[in-house]
């Protein structure tokens, strides 16, 4: 990354960072340019739009631009990576913090009816700072419990901001609030709809992944048959299989009984099973492939046999790169799972989709943001646990 440089007071040369450039430009629009908070009457009323001054008592709001102003300068200049995700860090917090304090602000005492949501220019804002956080841990490049602990700092701040009330008067929380017990009720769906059919594809997976690898000739055929079904869009798949799955739960006794019907969870569940597949198989193929002939000879001339090759050399050798695949196929998951709403699978889609449908964006947001935070928590942990897989087996292997 090039970097551009400048002369100080004292002749001593800033370095401009061209990331920091874009960084600060963000901030900037979205400081000033952009409405930092929407204010509505009711839910369906068009929204007015409130500058940063308009949506926090004057002193907060200057002290937020004044913020706002030290951050992108530490994004603008090269100043170490520690400081720079330190300030980006803190300057969410801040965002996070104000934008509840706004909706508080600006909601009439005892009005119900209401709506404050983030506007474009605090989503920018958020975005922007997300970045620098982001591309300092990357220079700073932690180990992965740093990352870990990292991950359970922000859950937490966030936890608490949910738990204390302090984003309360932000509509998407009131949304939540006549929803509550739906909307846990969607969660353990959509948990239960990644997770299971992830546990599924992995106890399917890995054998057919091992046979793949041992029986040359099947390989094509399996990969390129599961190739086939990834091309295939989720809602259109989703759809392929009301009818068979229909036929099913009325010809087959007591299949109707244990949940199996043309929609609702059954074609959901089924479709992420084929979707999670491919990742698992093919990387236990790639991962067994690349277990060294030196370690595999070794072990044949200490007379273990193929299946203890398999569970004592291979596979602890292969984890990494399986692991791997199980990442993708969790992040996917989650993502997917919430199209099975339009099926009648649940999970969080059914807010998607229903403030599509009433043009609510809160509503959406209420669906979409879990689904979001899920994705990027189960990325972080999956990611740690791989480093600190592949660590562990360059640890024994040099031991």
């Amino acid at each position: 990354m090039g970097d551009g440089m400048i002369q100080g007071k004292e002749g001593l040369p800033l370095r401009i960072d061209k990331l920091g450039i874009v960084i600060a430009a963000l901030a900037v629009y979205g400081a000033l340019l952009a409405p930092f908070a929407t204010f509505r009457a009711n839910r369906i009323v068009q929204g007015e739009a409130k500058a940063i001054l308009e949506a926090l008592p004057p002193s907060l709001g200057y002290a937020l631009l004044a913020l706002l102003a030290f951050a992108a300068a530490i994004a603008l200049f090269r100043t170490p990576n520690l400081v720079r995700m330190t300030v980006a860090f803190a300057t969410l917090v801040a965002l996070g913090v104000l934008i509840g304090m706004a909706a508080n602000h600006l909601t009439p005492p005892e009005n119900t009816y209401a709506r404050v949501s983030p506007a474009s220019g605090f989503w920018v804002m958020v975005f922007a700072f997300s970045l620098l956080v982001a591309d300092a841990l990357t220079r700073l490049n932690p180990g992965p419990v740093i990352r870990l602990f990292f991950l359970a700092a922000v859950l937490a701040i966030a936890s608490a901001m949910l738990i204390g009330g302090g984003w309360d008067g932000l509509s998407m929380l009131k949304e939540y609030a006549s929803r509550a017990d739906t909307f846990w009720k969607e969660a353990g769906r959509h948990v239960t709809l990644a997770l299971g059919s992830l546990a599924a594809a992995t106890v399917i997976g890995l054998p057919l992944g091992v046979l793949c690898h041992r029986v040359e000739p099947l390989r094509a055929g399996v990969l390129n048959v599961l190739n086939a079904i990834q091309t295939i869009p989720s809602i259109a798949l989703f759809g392929i299989l009301i009818a068979p799955l229909g036929w099913i739960a009325i010809h087959v006794p007591g299949a109707a009984a244990i949940g199996i019907r043309g929609i609702g969870v059954a074609p959901a569940f089924v479709a992420l099973f084929l979707y999670s597949l491919l990742p698992v198989v093919a990387n236990t193929v790639v991962g067994l492939a690349g277990v060294p002939r030196d370690a595999n000879d070794a072990a044949r001339g200490i007379g273990m046999t193929d299946w203890q090759r398999l569970a004592g050399i291979e596979f602890p050798l292969a984890f990494p790169v399986i692991l791997t695949g199980i990442r993708i196929v969790l992040v996917q998951n989650i993502g997917l799972a919430t199209i099975a709403a339009l099926i009648g699978g649940g999970g969080f889609g059914v807010f998607v989709f229903q403030g599509i449908g009433q043009t609510a964006m809160d509503l959406v947001l209420l669906g979409a943001v879990p689904t979001v935070v899920l994705a990027f928590a189960a990325a972080i942990v999956l990611d740690a646990l791989i480093e600190m897989t592949v660590t562990d087996r360059n640890q024994g292997n040099a031991a």
